[in-house]
């Protein structure tokens, strides 16, 4: 039986999809040099891993059409391994994809408008309330926001010098993606003012305003970056003494800004737990997640909903709105037929893990077998190594696997890690004490 080993004293930097990172104002621990692009993959570009061919297919904002819904369900049928994965950023992965299958599945996406500008395919990094303009929280819908933030990145040539990492946060208010560590964050208010946020500088600007903001931010840290010569790539990368100018990239692209009060500690990022939510005009939406965020192409096309379309969120779940109370109930029982986690009860609820083996050459271990249910508490991810690809934001438990066999497992979030201390014995219940704060 695997046992629970102390965990190493260092984590290295994530690669591939990283989880979104950083804490508002955070800067990088130590300098950030690079010397090489940024290799992060796309629709057009893939990773070869040891399954075939990975494809990262940006979804802004996680908004599918239905018909996109089964655009997927066929890509992942004819090109892919079956599955599609959803990773922490709302983005669906395609693996298994075969040499002579990219050009197919380029063509898939193109007519489906799920690739509208082959240039900017990795650059369309945007995560935005899940639920927004559904349940009568927050300042209503971010669909305006990010429409034109999709268009303008995809209207400008310089915005494919940005990073595949780049990140946009777009938050309606409530709080839920403000916390996840964009490199610029958008927060809707009331009154139609809205926030943007970059780094440790937080301005306020009209509603209206809000996507041009967003760019001009995105254009001046390029130039805050070329200037500090070090292959920056994110915003809490950059040395010291190279802050990005918010307010004078503000000025230049005509925005009218003025001064913010001082910002809220952004709060811990907290899921929406699976289940039905009711929306202020009677209509309900369904939230589900898939076991350790992998769907099958059956399980997409059992997402298809009656308002047209579907939203992914940066925890990997699904927001399927447009049902009657009775419609809601219905379509959650066949979802949990399905597979899909439908309840916060779930064992499964909070469970995720990163490819592991046999997909990826680095992985210690095939952690998609090894991962156990659990209950409750702290959400809990499995690593293949200490690159720790795609971990959750805040804290969690981490279970990555060792080179002796055995797997550490340690706390970690925002306020750093906590060993447990000594061999645990049996993994499941130093998997248990560490959900539940206890050592």
């Amino acid at each position: 039986m695997l046992a629970a080993m102390p965990p190493p004293s260092s984590t290295p930097p994530n690669q591939g999809e990283p989880p979104i990172g950083g804490t508002p104002g955070e800067v990088a621990p130590s300098p950030v040099v690079r010397d090489r692009d940024d290799a992060c993959p796309g629709a057009l570009r893939l990773h070869t891993a040891d399954d075939g061919g990975l494809a990262r297919l940006r979804l802004p904002g996680g908004i599918l059409t239905n018909r996109q819904v089964e655009a997927l369900a066929v890509a992942a049928e004819r090109y892919g391994d079956g599955h599609l994965g959803i990773t922490s950023r709302g983005n669906a992965e395609l693996r298994g994809i075969g040499d002579h299958c990219g050009n197919g599945l380029a063509e898939l996406l193109r007519h489906t408008a799920l690739m509208p500008s082959e240039r900017h395919e990795r650059v369309r990094n945007i995560v935005a309330s899940p639920l927004a303009g559904l349940d009568g929280e927050g300042h209503g819908t971010l669909h305006p926001w990010l429409r034109a933030l999709d268009a303008l990145l995809c209207a400008q040539d310089w915005t494919t010098a940005l990073s595949g990492r780049f990140l946009f946060a777009l938050d309606d208010g409530r709080g839920d993606v403000a916390g996840l560590g964009g490199d610029v964050t958008l927060l809707s208010r009331d009154g139609g003012s809205a926030l943007i946020r970059v780094g440790a500088t937080t301005l306020r600007v009209a509603a209206a305003d809000a996507p041009r903001a967003a760019l001009a931010a995105a254009h001046a840290f390029l130039a805050t970056a070329n200037a500090a010569g070090t292959g920056a790539w994110r915003v809490r990368e950059l040395p010291p003494g190279h802050e990005v100018d918010l307010a004078a990239a503000l000025a230049r692209a005509g925005i009218p800004a003025g001064p913010a009060p001082t910002p809220d500690e952004a709060p811990a990022p907290v899921p929406p737990e699976p289940g039905a939510v009711r929306g202020p005009d009677g209509t309900y939406a369904v939230l589900v997640a898939p076991v350790l965020g992998r769907v099958s192409s059956g399980q997409l096309r059992a997402l298809a909903g009656p308002g047209g379309g579907i939203r992914i969120t940066p925890w990997r779940g699904f927001v399927v709105p447009g049902f009657d109370e009775r419609g809601a109930r219905e379509r959650l029982a066949e979802l949990g037929d399905a597979g899909f986690i439908t309840g916060p009860g779930s064992p499964w609820s909070g469970v995720g893990a990163c490819t592991g083996r046999p997909g990826c050459a680095k992985a210690l271990a095939d952690v998609r077998r090894d991962a156990l249910p659990g209950a409750g508490g702290l959400p809990v991810y499995w690593s293949g190594c200490e690159r720790r690809c795609g971990h959750p934001h805040g804290d969690w438990v981490d279970v990555t696997a060792t080179a002796d066999g055995h797997y550490a497992v340690a706390v970690r979030g925002d306020a750093g890690e906590h060993q447990l201390p000594g061999p645990q014995g049996e993994l499941a219940a130093a998997i248990a004490r560490a959900r539940g704060g206890r050592p």
